[in-house]
């Protein structure tokens, strides 16, 4: 594992939100790199940063025009060079985010292999062999090109499948993936990585990182050497480069090739009991029915979470970082279903687990879920992607544009949360998160890559829900139930109450936590 990855902690930026410094609207480049004092000062030292490359905007970017291209609406290569630079200068890493599955249809890769005959872009994507021909199960468009054929999507109709072969070949049209186009597919994606690595980028968040090979192995054998393959190439030329997939299977992804996979919210997985737990689809209007964990009163215990983690953890720590999120651009944001007293202890834990934790823009101060008509492909994640909320100006800091003009409206709430509401109230969520993040980083048994074991994790009875782990020389102890409990832990007799949120107290080598509370002793 990187060096620089032990003691991260990643911000990830929708640019299109963030800050416009143009009056356009949009969020860009140089809104990113007019508030890294504002992240650094947070306490991350990392950045993902959403897709920002040319595009024509139906799924937000994800489906790529250039990768080589800045989008103008992002602002140039140039301004990127800068961000890279004036990053760096503060202690800042920057990963871009990398989308190999698929392009736009409007990429020329793709417009090239749409013409009849061949050329060296006949096989970048994948194509049936008639006008006719069904896609062997997947998603496919015929009959608006010249070529003979139908192509494979992978998403939206925007978005054609990049042809990294199959793993189990039904149709004459398939090709396995050692066929020369399918290689030469890798290696123009080493070729994107390389020219942003060359300008100071730091690495990759990888789009559906397991989807590359189509009729892969349960275990997804293709696709993983495909990594393998990338990992060798940047060990050798980029060796302080990070990858991190979006992929949610660790025994695969930190087995082959990334340094981080995120920890993702499925409906009824770990991770869902422990944040959200919404009932039925994630829709326009979300519905949260107060089981996940941290609600105050579920009364859902903390095995929920541990009978998944835990064994995905025990069986890859060595390999990589399992990472987890408050929320990101795919996901409800956490203050749907959590109140801010919630919020506190659910940061409180996940910045105190392994991993490297990742906060999306807004999450420190709150924002809310707001239900909005689809934009850009949003469907229901349109409403947690709306304006940075900076203050009470207009449209909350974010643009001098006219509100109608802005990329999505900001929260009209009377208390709709603001850094600069929060920023001066000790008592508030973002300064919350900021020390706790202060006293992550200045302690090296909550890095990363740190020891864990947990320590106490009873099954639930009525209010008692105490989940107490170690890391290191740490012991980290969280009460989200709303009545005092103790706990009959063996504390050794020179522990001390380190941090604190709500009440803690060690009486007679027993420590006593107050109702939604967390502590730390060491």
């Amino acid at each position: 594992m990187k060096q620089w990855l032990k003691d991260a902690v990643f911000y990830e930026i929708y640019p299109q939100s963030f800050y416009d410094t143009n009056g356009d609207g949009i969020g860009d480049l140089q809104g990113i790199i007019a508030k890294l004092d504002y992240i650094r000062d947070l306490g991350c030292n990392a950045l993902w940063i959403n897709p920002c490359f040319d595009s024509p905007f139906k799924d937000a970017g994800y489906d790529v025009r250039d990768y080589k291209k800045i989008a103008p609406r992002y602002g140039t290569n140039e301004d990127a060079a800068a961000l890279f630079r004036a990053a760096h200068e503060k202690g800042i890493r920057v990963l871009f985010d990398l989308v190999p599955g698929h392009t736009s249809e409007e990429h020329p890769w793709f417009k090239a292999s749409c013409k009849p005959g061949h050329n060296e872009y006949s096989d970048r994507f994948i194509w049936t062999d008639s006008c006719f021909a069904s896609g062997d199960g997947m998603p496919f468009i015929g009959g608006e090109t010249e070529r003979n054929g139908t192509y494979i999507l992978n998403f939206f109709k925007c978005q054609p499948a990049l042809n990294y072969g199959y793993g189990k070949i039904n149709e004459k049209w398939q090709k396995p993936t050692d066929d020369p186009a399918c290689v030469a597919t890798v290696e123009a994606m080493k070729d994107v990585m390389r020219f942003w690595l060359d300008m100071g980028c730091d690495g990759f968040r990888v789009d559906m990182a397991s989807s590359l090979v189509k009729n892969d192995t349960k275990n997804k054998k293709y696709t993983c050497k495909i990594w393998r393959n990338i990992r060798d190439m940047l060990d050798v030329e980029y060796p302080e480069a990070a990858l991190i997939a979006e992929w949610n299977g660790p025994r695969m992804s930190l087995k082959n090739g990334f340094d981080m996979d995120f920890y993702l919210n499925w409906q009824g997985n770990g991770y869902s009991w422990l944040m959200r737990n919404y009932d039925g689809a994630m829709d326009s209007n979300p519905h949260n029915i107060g089981k996940a964990y941290f609600c105050k009163n579920s009364g859902t215990g903390i095995d929920k979470f541990l009978d998944e983690y835990l064994p995905a953890y025990k069986a890859t720590h060595k390999d990589g970082l399992w990472c987890f999120i408050t929320c990101n651009h795919d996901t409800i944001r956490p203050s749907a279903g959590l109140t801010t007293d919630e919020l506190r202890l659910a940061y409180a834990t996940i910045f105190t687990l392994p991993g490297a934790p990742f906060v999306y823009y807004g999450d420190e101060i709150g924002m809310r879920y707001l239900p909005l008509p689809t934009k850009e492909g949003g469907y229901f994640r349109t409403g947690s992607r709306t304006p940075m909320q900076w203050d009470d100006t207009a449209n909350h800091g974010f643009s001098t544009a006219d509100a109608q003009d802005i990329y999505l409206p900001v929260d009209t709430a009377a208390d709709a949360p603001t850094v600069a509401a929060q920023a001066d109230d000790p008592d508030s969520l973002l300064n919350s998160v900021k020390s706790l993040l202060a006293f992550r980083h200045a302690h090296a048994d909550l890095n990363a890559d740190a020891p864990f074991k947990v320590l106490y994790a009873p099954k639930a009875k009525d209010d008692y829900r105490p989940f107490v782990w170690q890391r290191g020389d740490l012991i980290c102890a969280v009460n989200p139930a709303g009545v005092s409990i103790e706990l009959p832990l063996e504390l050794a007799e020179d522990l001390k109450i380190q941090y604190t949120i709500g009440k803690a107290e060690i009486v007679n080598d027993t420590l006593s936590l107050g109702a939604q509370s967390f502590a730390i002793l060491g």
